[in-house]
């Protein structure tokens, strides 16, 4: 059965015009697509910093030590050229970015700290990058700190925007690297796997690894795209996001936050659970985030959540924190152009609690006209962001 929901968004469509990314596979989309349609993940023993006081050892990262401004300057420069914006279009987009913080924060003298706040270290990067920094309040530079949900944040904040226009185009970036601090945090905490994989979903999994993520989108009105004769990449049809108010780190047993955040990016879009045709799972890797998302897909998804393919490319290329986002947008906008859908790799054997359509033994051939890609974070949030085909 066809379902047809109400459309709910503004007067505008978004769509993404410009793309650019690093990850654990490499710098580059092309890096990034070999590595997703290679379906082998990028873990390896950390060598950046000492890891032999830590129980885990292992992380997704680019050889080497990769400063973060400098990657984040690369891949909005990168992204706007896609999009072809000339300088003036570039000085009168805002830049929308997602970060931990300025890496440096904590290691300055407290009467320098004002110097590196995010905030400080957003309006920065936009100064280097040529884009906006004297837009009105609200409507310029923004940092987002929201964990796992920052960059996922910042595009909705972008579209939605974009669609009531009163923008016409936003620059999104997000940016986290593997460092010592997060790493030794999730150490410390138990969170990170013990034998080396992330097993999104599977029966056997032991939690999460961090990898490196870059990213930069940009957001734009499909008018100001097609006005400057410029195709897009995919349209931004919905999104949604919704809290759980339950727990400071434990995801509602029963997703009902995600639940409503996927229900609302579907209505924005005016579409019915079947017309998906690929999900990018949120797929942490943890006992309890994994049965919460399956349940909050039933929900949302009904009978749909049984057939649509469902995968974690956490699995491979690990858990990018604040950038999370921004990389997984990018990632799924990948399998709805190429119609390659990443492994949920790292499979062991199905978990009764988990009862998804995951994409196994390597990538699936399809041709999805809508993908999904969601994101949950500590203190209960969670958002999920719906692509179609341009």
């Amino acid at each position: 059965m066809t379902t047809t929901m109400a459309v709910r968004r503004g007067p505008g469509d978004v769509v993404l015009t410009g793309a650019a990314v690093l990850s654990a596979f490499g710098r580059g989309m092309t890096a990034l697509a070999d590595g997703l349609d290679a379906g082998a993940p990028a873990f390896r023993p950390v060598d950046r910093f000492d890891v032999t006081a830590r129980r885990v050892g292992v992380a997704a990262a680019v050889p080497g030590s990769p400063a973060l401004t400098d990657e984040l300057v690369r891949v909005v420069d990168e992204a706007c050229d896609e999009a072809k914006l000339s300088a003036a279009e570039r000085s009168g987009a805002p830049l929308f970015l997602a970060l931990h913080g300025d890496p440096a924060l904590a290691r300055v003298a407290e009467a320098d700290r004002r110097r590196h706040s995010s905030t400080a270290f957003t309006a920065a990067l936009a100064a280097t990058t040529g884009l906006a920094t004297d837009l009105p309040l609200g409507a310029g530079i923004r940092a987002y700190t929201s964990a796992c949900v920052a960059a996922s944040t910042a595009v909705a904040d972008a579209a939605a925007a974009i669609a009531r226009g009163e923008l016409d185009r936003v620059v999104v970036a997000g940016g986290y690297l593997v460092d010592a601090d997060q790493f030794s945090l999730f150490d410390a905490g138990r969170a990170l796997s013990t034998d080396g994989q992330v097993r999104p979903f599977s029966e056997g999994r032991r939690g999460l690894l961090l990898g490196d993520g870059v990213g930069a989108v940009v957001v734009e009105s499909a008018a100001a795209a097609r006005d400057r004769g410029v195709p897009a990449l995919a349209r931004l049809a919905g999104w949604g996001r919704a809290g759980d108010a339950y727990h400071p780190c434990q995801p509602h047993p029963e997703g009902a936050g995600l639940a409503r955040a996927v229900t609302a990016a579907l209505r924005r879009a005016g579409i019915g659970p079947e017309a998906l045709g690929y999900v990018n799972a949120h797929g942490s890797g943890t006992a309890q985030s994994d049965v919460a998302e399956a349940a909050a897909l039933r929900i949302a998804l009904g009978e749909h959540a049984a057939t649509v393919p469902v995968s974690s490319t956490k699995s491979l290329h690990g858990q990018a924190l604040e950038a999370s986002g921004v990389l997984e947008l990018i990632v799924t906008l990948h399998a709805l152009r190429t119609g390659r859908l990443p492994v949920n790799a790292g499979f062991l054997a199905a978990d009764e609690h988990c009862p998804l359509h995951l994409v196994l033994d390597g990538f699936t051939a399809a041709t999805p006209s809508y993908a999904l890609t969601l994101n949950a974070a500590f203190g209960g949030a969670n958002t999920a962001l719906l692509v179609g085909s341009a």
